[in-house]
């Protein structure tokens, strides 16, 4: 690895290398750079070469895989289909994101499209950074795209972040959920220059007393935008929540479009949004005890996005 994968590894995975004696598979500029199975986690590489399937067998406790994706270069175009099996009453966290770097004109993307099939009692803690990085013009583009099925009584949680050097992502998150199936998905993101975000969050909650509990926080700075979208059906009796809480700064706009069907008696759906600046007096109060008003400033926002 050159410095910059090391960078990048290091910035999404908090990896200083190859974790010994775990799972994992290290992609760097489409190709595999490393790859480890161990007795409850294999990693196989799908027959056209498109990704890799994660193979959690039953019963597994406590155990971690880390898959990473980095683009080092620029013009590099990177697109993966990767599959995870979480076998049944299996325990398992899932150390994923992207870094792109560029240091040219052209700009660089990786597309990653993560299907989850969770068997009864599964549970899963998805972990996703992304970030970019580099001294290039071109374009640094991260566009996630991940689908979920739980089965009976599972558990998935998935904690996103992005918080720097992304010039554009779309991240569209899908979930289908079955009798007493827990999904909570919770997303920090800042932005900054011109830079895009849009995140769409659709949950359909088929099964009886499942759940969905969908969070957003995020920031956008100088003439930014961001565009939240969040849908979710009750098909059972089950019980939603959907919440946006966004800060405002110089030229940046955000805008939060909810969207919640119940379909069922018993089902109970909750959305809520705000969006808007920082208070004049959280600044002043941060003022008083020393700081400048830009160290206030981040200050606040540190603490809103952790």
């Amino acid at each position: 690895m050159n410095e910059i994968a090391k960078e990048l590894l290091m910035d999404v995975a908090d990896l200083s290398g190859e974790p010994e004696g775990m799972a994992f598979n290290i992609r760097e500029n489409s190709q595999c750079a490393g790859r480890n199975s161990t007795d409850n986690i294999q990693i196989v590489s799908k027959e056209d070469g498109s990704g890799i399937d994660i193979i959690v067998q039953p019963g597994t406790k406590n155990d971690k895989v880390f898959i990473p994706a980095l683009v080092t270069c620029s013009g590099v175009h990177d697109l993966v289909y990767n599959d995870f099996y979480i076998g049944e009453d299996a325990d398992v966290t899932i150390v994923a994101g992207c870094g792109v770097s560029t240091d040219g004109c052209d700009g660089s993307e990786h597309n990653g499209i993560h299907r989850f099939f969770l068997k009864p009692g599964a549970k899963v803690l998805y972990l996703e950074k992304h970030i970019g990085i580099g001294e290039g013009t071109g374009e640094r583009v991260i566009n996630p795209e991940t689908y979920m099925e739980l089965e009976e009584n599972s558990y998935m949680e998935m904690d996103t972040s992005q918080i720097k050097g992304v010039d554009s992502t779309k991240r569209i998150s899908k979930a289908k959920l079955a009798d007493g199936a827990k999904l909570v998905i919770k997303e920090k993101l800042m932005t900054h220059g011109k830079q895009y975000a849009e995140t769409a969050f659709e949950v359909d909650m088929d099964g009886v007393d499942s759940s969905c509990t969908l969070s957003s926080r995020s920031v956008a700075r100088d003439n930014s935008k961001q565009l939240f979208l969040s849908k979710i059906n009750g098909n059972n009796k089950c019980a939603g929540h959907s919440e946006c809480d966004a800060i405002i700064m110089d030229q940046g706009v955000v805008s939060a479009i909810p969207e919640i069907t119940a379909n069922d008696l018993d089902a109970q759906l909750i959305h809520e949004a705000a969006i808007g600046k920082i208070a004049g007096d959280q600044i002043i109060k941060l003022m008083t005890l020393g700081l400048t008003e830009a160290e206030a400033e981040a200050h606040i926002i540190e603490g809103f996005l952790k």
